[in-house]
């Protein structure tokens, strides 16, 4: 008994953080997609463009809201000894923690197959949209600042494109080295620039031990979870088959 109101309470107080943390972030982004531009200005300039990366509003609605929802579960479903809702609880994060795995097992074995996905959706955005869609346009730019790189794959990304066609058939600066005046095929493939995405996975690589621990953290965190509400689950289920007994 005395296990059973440790664990108990220990999962209370888990989801409770999880309840307040992912309130906050849902906070944060409602806040972020009804007033942007306060948000950006409290952020900082440089914070301010490292955001376009993603539409932060949203990402923290949806992050936050399945943190409310999980930490609503888990934080009521002990306290009351729901066996339905510790059940749900234990459901939704072994979806979480499966797509995780799924996805990890997808970003190491088959990073050929993450570029074909990645590549549908960047090309037609570089040969569409690119200096005609400012927010795309805005992304692109800081991520080829950042990252030094240009296109997805590289130059040949531009070829034929609404930049290329409105500059009379040059590249973006960003395609040639910083000397360059104007970009054009022969100091495009003299330049030698990479692909944004070469560029993210020799990042990915150089930080790979600080993204592998956070990853192994966080499954860390997720199996302790399922394995707290499943023993509580069986506790209440043991209980309740001597009472009906």
């Amino acid at each position: 008994m005395g296990c059973f109101t440790f664990v108990k309470v220990m999962m209370v107080l888990f989801n409770l953080i999880i309840f307040l943390g992912g309130a906050t972030l849902l906070a944060v982004g409602i806040w972020a997609s009804v007033d942007g531009g306060s948000f950006l200005k409290v952020l900082g300039p440089i914070s301010a463009q490292a955001v376009q990366f993603v539409n932060v509003g949203y990402f923290c609605i949806a992050i936050g809201a399945v943190l409310v929802l999980l930490g609503f579960l888990g934080c009521c479903g002990a306290q009351r000894e729901s066996k339905c809702l510790l059940i749900m609880f234990f459901a939704i994060v072994l979806i979480i923690f499966i797509a995780e795995v799924a996805a990890a097992v997808v970003a190491l074995a088959y990073t050929s197959f993450a570029e074909s996905i990645l590549r549908a959706w960047a090309t037609p955005a570089l040969q569409n949209e690119y200096s005609i869609q400012p927010d795309v346009t805005k992304i692109w730019n800081v991520t080829m600042t950042e990252l030094n790189c240009c296109g997805f794959m590289n130059y040949t990304d531009f070829t034929d494109s609404v930049y290329y066609k409105n500059h009379n058939g040059t590249y973006p600066s960003f395609c040639c080295t910083r000397n360059t005046s104007m970009c054009s095929p022969s100091a495009a493939e003299n330049g030698k620039i990479e692909g944004c995405f070469q560029q993210l996975l020799q990042t990915l690589k150089k930080n790979a031990s600080i993204v592998g621990g956070i990853a192994v953290g966080i499954c860390a965190l997720e199996v302790a979870a399922m394995v707290v509400s499943m023993y509580l689950y069986c506790y209440l289920d043991k209980n309740d088959g001597k009472h009906s007994a």
